[in-house]
């Protein structure tokens, strides 16, 4: 089956749970991790820089292996790519939850990674095969909300998790409880969905993974390592090679199109000066990922509050999370390309009010109203940016061009640990107690508020060419 016909999968309905539990398993584990590191650091003794890689490494490999985890779907089959990643994500899982040290839960937050790299982009592709075109819309629409519910529900039900020492155990369940999910929607999958391969399904660029791989993998590790090392020579001459990679990765992939291949990306689409702008401001928009890091931490260590206490804390942040994400697409189309910089001043303005609650200048009740407005900014910003960059290009490159952001957004996220990470724990300086970890918060919260000032001001560019086709034809890979 290629593609449905006009009435549809009859058991469309029955199999879209199914779909929805694999699109809200990726999300959920990047947000209910966050607040169970520091349990994670006390129970495995790992370092700072090794805690920094339990985020950034899932983060990174699920950014490089995205785009080719859709392609392999349209080769071998949407079905049968799906049910291998769930299976893969929820053995993953099972690692990370036995895992006896750093090394190994690294290795299997890695294992998740690419097993949600597969998962993902069958998703939608599913969902656009079995739904006919009149019904698409509400499935698109309960796929969206999946993203604001998994955001809503990832900090709480870790905090519950790993204070309710259910069997003994404590952060381990906050992987462990993928287990019967992912089971209930393997055992779903075989039953419910039906085949399904793309027409003219692109080939697989090998060559182009292994080099942004190896570039990633350069760029990243020394960023974290590096700091606690003392920025040894070694570190600089990996970042350095970092740059040579990329740039291979670059001519590599420019090689590739001259001969008519299918690169992983298309580097013919920063010829527009909109898709150019955009994906500098799709890597920087995502730094903020580090708040979830740095704020669970300070929760923690600093303010001495216990899991729970810090998951409820982050509740303001992931409600307007979820209202942004579900307001968007009216946001979206009242303001235009205006949306996505008042979606960054919305979270530069909710970060600068949380950094002046944290250094008491401004009243405590203050403090939940600005993760609110942090929190909606982060919601309208990604389907707004899709929206503004997909816009600047053909239709005939839409799909293409919105994983391309997806993967950028995802090599965002590891470099916002990489790089805020390292300025909250180097403004710790080693040192203890709730006024240290206060203003090491605020330090990393500062770097995340310079920032998005400036992708406001970028952002204020973008969007002027207006391409009504290609707006009209957004595909999300996430």
């Amino acid at each position: 089956m290629t593609t449905h016909d006009a009435a549809g999968d009859p058991r469309r309905w029955l199999a879209l749970p199914v779909l929805l539990t694999g699109a809200f398993l990726p999300p959920l584990d990047f947000f209910i991790v966050n607040v169970a590191l520091p349990s994670i650091r006390a129970a495995l003794h790992t370092s700072a820089a090794q805690l920094q890689f339990v985020i950034s490494a899932y983060a990174a490999t699920y950014a490089v292996f995205l785009i080719t985890g859709g392609r392999l779907g349209d080769l071998f089959g949407r079905r049968r790519l799906f049910l291998l990643g769930i299976a893969g994500f929820t053995l993953a899982s099972l690692i990370c939850g036995l895992a006896w040290s750093s090394d190994a839960l690294l290795a299997g937050r890695m294992l998740q990674g690419m097993a949600a790299a597969a998962l993902a982009p069958q998703v939608l592709a599913s969902i656009r095969v079995m739904f006919p075109q009149a019904e698409q819309p509400r499935a698109l629409g309960l796929y969206s909300a999946t993203f604001g519910i998994a955001a809503t529900l990832g900090a709480l039900l870790g905090g519950v998790l790993v204070s309710s020492h259910l069997w003994g155990l404590g952060w381990q369940l906050i992987f462990l409880v993928n287990l019967p999910v992912g089971v209930a929607a393997w055992i779903g999958g075989a039953m419910l969905l039906r085949e399904s391969h793309a027409e003219h399904a692109a080939r697989l660029d090998l060559g182009g993974v292994g080099l942004l791989s190896l570039a990633l993998a350069l760029l990243v590790y020394p960023l974290v390592e590096g700091r606690e090392q003392g920025w040894p020579l070694w570190t600089y001459a990996m970042l350095a090679c970092s740059l040579l990679t990329f740039a291979l990765f670059v001519r590599f992939e420019a090689r590739l199109v001259r001969r008519g291949g299918s690169p992983l990306i298309d580097v013919r689409l920063f010829q527009e000066r909109d898709f150019s702008l955009g994906m500098v401001v799709t890597l920087g928009i995502y730094l903020t990922s580090a708040f979830f890091l740095t704020f669970a931490v300070y929760l923690q260590n600093g303010l001495q509050h216990s899991a729970l206490q810090a998951g409820l804390a982050t509740v303001p942040f992931t409600i307007g999370y979820f209202v942004g994400s579900i307001s968007a697409p009216r946001v979206i189309d009242a303001l235009g390309h205006r949306a996505l910089p008042l979606a960054c001043a919305c979270k530069a303005v909710g970060f600068a009010l949380v950094i002046a609650t944290v250094l008491h200048i401004v009243p405590q009740s203050v403090f939940a109203p600005a993760l609110v407005i942090a929190g909606c900014g982060f919601g309208i910003a990604m389907p707004s940016l899709i929206r503004t960059v997909i816009g600047s290009v053909g239709i005939h490159h839409a799909g293409l061009a919105s994983g391309m952001v997806i993967t950028g957004l995802q090599i965002s996220a590891a470099l916002g640990v990489a790089v805020i990470g390292g300025v909250f724990y180097t403004a710790l300086h080693g040192q203890s107690g709730a006024s240290v970890y206060a203003h090491a918060f605020a330090t990393g919260l500062a770097c995340n508020v310079t920032t998005l000032v400036a992708l406001v001001l970028l952002s204020l560019a973008l969007g002027r060419a207006k391409r009504p086709s290609a707006r009209t034809a957004i595909v999300s890979i996430e």
